[in-house]
């Protein structure tokens, strides 16, 4: 009798809403049943669940949507649905950390609410895993796509974005998830991603493996951006630079922030200010620099910019 060969890994679907419609959340979902189908088929994985977890002040879904949404991703070893409502705003970090545990599948998949999956996603993710070192892959955005450098052979890269990435378990075990006390919306991913290469992971980048993220540009090719992501992503800026040994960056950014008079930027200065004072700060990475990545304002090496 022919001996069996490994089974295909089972795979977890991770989305954390914020005030997302049900019109929004079945057209994401019904993309990624018809990628999960196809990954499937072609036994790149094994049994499938989705795993929703809601930050909104109110659940986004009613229990009628839940039952119709949940109904569209059975068949073969697709599971169905699960849903939390976490009754406060967990971010993306605490989102995510708290659907890590409610699954032991053996890949993680960590989409935004406001994408839309390609077909074959999942499976030219997962073919990307043939890398034993690979520990998390990050699919390519269109129409918008991340202009951070990648190794054209091998796709290295500095760090994968949190939009679509797929992540072995056992980084997550390893380093323990996303850092949810220092980050809550903004360089959970780039902190998550340099983790895990300090572990000897590598982050892979797959232009082979596409989603549609609703990102749009103003007429100066900057991505348009609300006054909660402009405090969160300058919050986020000055612990990356705490965090990962850059004391003297983050002393430049505190007074540039500060002077540029902008309220969301001077509340982040703020909320600094305050960790550092009550000992709230992580300790810090990296010394010699041996996975981060500062290059003026970004994580990595740029191919190009928008606004060029």
């Amino acid at each position: 009798m022919a001996e069996e060969g490994p089974s295909a890994p089972a795979l977890a679907v991770q989305v954390v809403l914020y005030r997302h419609g049900s019109g929004s959340v079945a057209t994401l979902l019904d993309s990624v049943n018809r990628s999960l189908a196809d990954a499937q088929d072609r036994r790149a994985i094994g049994p499938s669940t989705v795993l929703i977890g809601d930050s909104s002040p109110e659940p986004a879904l009613s229990p009628e949507d839940l039952a119709a949404l949940g109904d569209g991703l059975h068949g073969g070893d697709r599971s169905g649905l699960s849903y939390r409502h976490f009754h406060a705003n967990r971010g993306s970090a605490g989102g995510n950390n708290d659907l890590f545990a409610l699954s032991g599948s053996d890949l993680v998949l960590i989409i935004n609410p406001d994408c839309y999956a390609s077909p074959n996603l999942v499976f030219e993710l997962c073919r990307a895993l043939d890398d034993p070192q690979a520990g998390i892959v990050e699919a390519r955005q269109v129409p918008l796509e991340h202009p951070k450098e990648f190794d054209r052979r091998t796709g290295e890269t500095s760090w994968a974005s949190g939009a679509c990435m797929l992540i072995r378990r056992d980084v997550i075990d390893q380093i323990g998830g996303f850092d949810e006390e220092s980050f809550f919306m903004y360089c959970d991913d780039v902190d998550f991603s340099w983790r895990a290469r300090l572990r000897g992971y590598r982050v892979v980048y797959r232009p082979t493996a596409c989603v549609f993220h609703d990102k749009r540009l103003d007429p100066h090719g900057q991505v348009v951006a609300g006054e909660a992501e402009v405090y969160y992503s300058a919050e986020a800026s000055l612990m990356m630079a705490w965090k990962w040994s850059q004391p003297q960056r983050a002393e430049r950014l505190r007074h540039a922030l500060w002077e540029s008079g902008s309220e969301p930027h001077r509340r982040a200065v703020e909320a600094f200010e305050s960790r550092r004072a009550t000992d709230r700060l992580p300790p810090p990475l990296d010394p010699e620099g041996r996975v981060s990545q500062f290059i003026g304002a970004n994580y990595a090496s740029h191919r190009f910019g928008y606004d060029d």
